[in-house]
């Protein structure tokens, strides 16, 4: 079974308030080499990248990176996601958006994702927009119509957060407004978790956590969508923070032991790709939880997770 492997190449990201303060920004040069030591001979990487929709107000945040064409070629292609940031939930203009982009910017998408966790009600997330269903399953469509009738082999999906809540219903009411339509066009779901991050785990029971989350995510989540088995199952994004009380060795093993994790449910799981969130620190000197997600810091020097990644990218990439 194919896996594919790709990273969040910037350092800006958001807490539950908002953008995190970068302590430098980003320089095109050194992502560029990073991202080439980390595919190395691998056919492929994917470069994971957002951009925003809102058509009443300015957008909330910026794309970010800014221009992530800059850091395709020699295999690498784009792993986009559209989020939908308008406040009032009308879809005026969401649609021509996402036709839009597939239609100009087809040859360099390898994944195109529909909203950013539709089931997290965060402000800086798409749960917290109105209408965010209609705007994911609408969009789905859209984008596999376009992509087809141009001949981009595109890969559309959306993703979301692992659901933990009984009471949640976020699963049933997407499978309520999915029509056979969706369905066709569905490629993938995409999970978003940090294991050992918000919540602590003990290092003996991670691997066991990683299982659960990602085997109840296919069996449990994706059925109430009336989600078929044959869809794929991607991780989004996942990483794991340095900071205080928390060392870049720690950081180096839970990389390893999460990936090898989930390559090894690949096959039973139909799960076929893991982005890592995300190549640089915001702050390599800050305290927040937040600051240090990075592989490299701020100045660009590799922590020890960096070379751990790059072998899984050479061993695992199939």
């Amino acid at each position: 079974m194919t896996f594919t492997f790709g990273i969040y190449p910037g350092a800006l990201l958001g807490d539950e308030t908002g953008a995190v303060p970068l302590s430098r920004p980003d320089d095109p040069e050194r992502i560029i080499a990073a991202l080439r030591l980390l595919q190395g001979d691998a056919p492929t990487l994917l470069v994971r990248a957002y951009r925003p929709f809102a058509q009443t107000v300015a957008p909330d945040a910026p794309p970010t990176p800014a221009d992530p064409a800059r850091y395709l070629g020699q295999g690498r292609k784009l792993d986009l996601v559209l989020t939908f940031r308008e406040p009032t939930g009308a879809l005026d203009g969401w649609l021509d958006f996402v036709r839009a982009t597939v239609r100009t910017e087809g040859p360099q998408l390898g994944t195109l994702q529909l909203c950013e966790e539709p089931n997290a009600n965060l402000p800086v997330l798409d749960g917290s927009t109105p209408n965010v269903l209609q705007a994911l399953v609408q969009g789905v469509v859209a984008a596999k119509e376009e992509a087809l009738a141009h001949g981009h082999d595109v890969a559309v999906g959306f993703n979301a957060v692992p659901t933990f809540d009984p009471a949640d219903t976020f699963w049933q009411d997407l499978g309520a407004l999915a029509d056979d339509r969706f369905h066709r066009s569905l490629d993938y779901v995409g999970l978003d978790f940090f294991p050992d991050v918000f919540r602590p785990i003990p290092a003996e029971q991670l691997a066991e956590a990683v299982t659960a989350v990602v085997t109840g995510f296919r069996n449990t989540s994706l059925p109430r969508a009336g989600i078929a088995p044959t869809v794929a199952v991607r991780v989004c994004e996942n990483g794991w923070p340095t900071g205080p009380d928390r060392t870049d060795r720690r950081q180096a093993e839970v990389v390893e032991e999460v990936v090898r994790t989930l390559t090894g449910l690949g096959d039973d799981l139909n799960l076929t790709g893991y982005s890592l969130f995300g190549l640089r620190d915001a702050n390599s000197s800050g305290a927040s939880l937040f600051d240090r997600f990075g592989l490299l810091r701020d100045d660009y020097a590799p922590k020890p997770a960096f070379d751990v990644y790059r072998g899984l990218i050479g061993e695992l990439t199939r």
